[in-house]
């Protein structure tokens, strides 16, 4: 009895123009045998969570650079409880300050990966956490 694939929504929420980061993380993934869904830039939390709900996706991994991460994160977070959603596992990424991290996992972030971690690590992390 094998289990489902672990589907996975990769986000840029906010006003980044630069996806590099999260196409790479999205690639990792696809490369794990996971699938995902690529939302592309500038989503809102609205987009990201209606996005997630109709794909139905294990996993929100969210990339930002902006620095708006301590409203667009918790923003999701609301939502995906609003719609029922909010056993989805949602993870963060970009740049974001170490002293930022406590207050986005006490929101509802499961995990934040900063620029060098290793994709293996990201990986091992989504497999290990998932409720599928």
């Amino acid at each position: 009895m094998s289990k489902k694939r672990i589907r996975v929504l990769v986000a840029k929420p906010g006003l980044d123009g630069h996806d590099r980061g999260a196409k790479v993380i999205a690639q990792a993934l696809r490369d794990a045998g996971m699938e995902v869904v690529y939302t592309g830039l500038r989503q809102t939390p609205e987009q990201i969570v209606s996005a997630a709900v109709q794909e139905d996706v294990n996993v929100v991994g969210m990339s930002i650079l902006s620095g708006a991460h301590g409203t667009l994160f918790p923003e999701v977070i609301k939502l995906l409880k609003e719609k029922g959603a909010g056993d989805i596992l949602v993870v963060g990424g970009g740049i974001i300050p170490e002293e930022d991290v406590p207050a986005l996992k006490e929101a509802g972030i499961a995990e934040i990966f900063g620029p060098g971690t290793p994709l293996e690590e990201v990986v091992k992390y989504i497999q290990a956490n998932v409720k599928n």
